[in-house]
């Protein structure tokens, strides 16, 4: 369903009503979320506010994790969301958003960019498999 970001049916600062002077226009169109979740690398375009477009991702696979120990990043493997803080159904679906905490072949990592604006995943190592294991 159409979301509308407008205040043309709001009330005044005085608590009168305001009369809608106009009707809606596209510039006040919002969209649905788009939630990313672990799996085939899948990705739409979307028109923005000016003409530009943005890619949103709807799933992948795959993260660029950073590791701060060594100062590379490499590309790797989304085994599954560990825990979502965000939003509890979140976790529990899989749903991947900005500060959610993955698990990759490297370890626990955490997600720093925005899937669902960005188009791409990327996550800061914060625990090593290595260091899980001693």
């Amino acid at each position: 369903m159409t979301q509308w970001h407008t205040d043309i049916h709001k009330r005044k600062k005085s608590g009168g009503k305001k009369g809608e002077h106009r009707k809606k226009t596209r510039a006040e169109v919002g969209r649905d979320m788009v939630y990313c979740l672990v799996g085939e690398p899948e990705r739409i375009s979307i028109r923005t506010r000016g003409g530009g477009s943005k890619q949103v991702l709807k799933s992948d696979r795959f993260a660029n994790l950073y590791d701060p120990a060594t100062g590379k990043t490499i590309r790797t493997e989304i085994l599954g969301v560990r825990s979502n803080p965000a939003n509890s159904d979140f976790e529990r679906r899989g749903v991947i958003t900005k500060g959610a905490i993955i698990e990759t072949r490297h370890g626990d990592a955490k997600v720093t960019s925005r899937p669902g604006s960005d188009g791409v995943i990327n996550a800061v190592l914060i625990q090593s498999s290595s260091a899980s294991r001693a």
